[in-house]
């Protein structure tokens, strides 16, 4: 069988939690250039070309793998089951039922699969697949209604997994090898309204009673973080990053997008972030050429940004989804200024990523190494992971696989490219450790994690 997805990290963490559960009744997931049998696909609907790329992915999956039946998933179908249902899919299950989808699949397309586990522990799809981070979805559902956003449509109400339930998914991770979870969820920040928890509470759980080797947390909406939330950090299997969505730095543009933080409740939180964690890594998503954007209001954004000084950002040149208040709004952006102002605040976000990565050379960090990464420096084979703050790094590890280990990094550089930057570094104690002949980091004095 062959699984796939669009769009978002919570698609990302659905698609993981299929894959094991499917693995786990007698199902083997297809390698490249195999002939698949069942075709499983996410599909995303959060704009008009995810749609497409959705469709475009399904055609193209139906081309390589023509005698596979298809079950097809995510918002797309959800909201727009009509217009994908020329493309020959067999079954769809819409985003109420996605958690049964395995379940469903097997009733309904009548599959052979085991009723119970039938793979040995640690041989989760995850990790076979050669991931050393899991998507962990938290809850689903969000009860605010941005004037941008078709998700509430799509994924319906608010609904949180009990921590018993996250718990026991992130020990199955941990027996597969899994060294990271991120937890995920739409409306993250609200975890636990419905059934009388917080994502504070939730948090301590896992750090409690878990033994993953780190935490992190997926995009979490700026607003509903109690002041308990922070001191969590304190604990270095919590990850100092946060996606935190700003969408405007005008509050009259958040406004009109419905947005629940107005700038300086934002730039509050970004204190607190920092007071907690003074290297703490912020990073966001700006919407440019929302509907009226004025030049004023584009330069307020624009200074905002400056100000906050963000590690990164994600850029969305707004386009009107169907079904949204925004997309009958009123003056829309045209297209030329908003390529104009795309490349100004692509510019931007460049030159504050690299800041960012330049506050970080000469200190040591733990990174999880990933695999390998393309290109030799100095003769000596690079791995590329990510320090605790969320950073790439490409690391000189004269020859030695170190994948999916959690080593102490010197930084010592930044590549800056064109498109993007990242870190260079060498692991620290590396010569030490080969003399030694153990491979091992058995000193880890080296090991000053930034300001925990």
């Amino acid at each position: 069988m062959r699984l796939s997805t669009l769009g978002c990290r919570l698609n990302e963490a659905e698609l993981a939690a299929w894959s094991r559960a499917f693995e786990a009744r007698g199902c083997r997931i297809s390698q490249a250039g195999e002939a698949a049998d069942l075709l499983v696909v996410n599909t995303c609907a959060v704009t008009a070309e995810a749609v497409r790329k959705s469709r475009k992915l399904l055609r193209r999956l139906q081309r390589e793998h023509p005698r596979a039946r298809t079950v097809v998933s995510g918002c797309a179908v959800s909201l727009e089951q009509e217009p994908l249902g020329e493309l020959g899919i067999d079954l769809v299950v819409p985003n109420r039922d996605k958690d049964r989808l395995v379940a469903i699949a097997r009733e309904a397309l009548a599959l052979p699969l085991l009723p119970e586990a039938a793979t040995e522990p640690g041989a989760a799809a995850l990790f076979a697949r050669g991931r050393q981070r899991a998507f962990v979805k938290i809850q689903d559902g969000c009860r605010y209604q941005c004037s941008f956003c078709i998700t509430t449509r799509a994924r319906g109400a608010e609904r949180s997994r009990p921590i018993a339930e996250i718990r026991d998914e992130i020990d199955q991770l941990v027996a597969a090898g899994v060294q990271e979870v991120v937890l995920t969820g739409v409306h993250a920040a609200g975890y636990g309204s419905d059934i009388g928890s917080s994502l504070s509470a939730l948090l301590a759980a896992v750090l409690a009673d878990t033994e993953v080797a780190r935490v992190r947390l997926g995009s979490v909406e700026p607003w509903g973080l109690p002041e308990r939330f922070w001191p969590l950090f304190e604990n270095p299997r919590l990850m100092p990053h946060l996606h935190l969505p700003l969408q405007s730095g005008a509050d009259s543009l958040l406004k009109r997008m419905a947005r629940r933080c107005k700038t300086a409740e934002f730039a509050r939180l970004v204190a607190t972030a920092r007071a907690a964690v003074p290297d703490f890594n912020l990073t966001t998503d700006i919407i440019v050429g929302f509907p009226g954007e004025t030049d004023a209001e584009w330069a307020q954004t624009l200074a905002f940004v400056e100000a906050i000084g963000f590690g990164d950002l994600h850029l969305f040149s707004y386009s009107p989804r169907p079904g949204t208040a925004a997309a009958e709004m009123p003056h829309p952006v045209p297209a030329e200024v908003k390529r104009a102002r795309s490349r100004e605040l692509h510019e931007l976000g460049h030159r504050l990523k690299r800041a960012w990565l330049e506050r970080q050379l000469g200190t040591v960090q733990s990174v999880l190494i990933e695999g390998w990464a393309s290109g030799q420096e100095d003769g000596a084979a690079l791995q590329f992971g990510y320090t605790p703050g969320y950073l790439p790094l490409q690391v000189a590890t004269e020859g030695a696989d170190l994948s999916n280990r959690i080593i102490p990094v010197r930084i010592e550089g930044v590549l800056d490219r064109a498109a993007d930057c990242l870190l260079l570094g060498r692991p620290a104690g590396w010569a030490r450790a080969q003399a030694r002949g153990s491979g091992q980091f058995e000193d880890q004095s080296d090991l000053k994690p930034m300001a925990r």
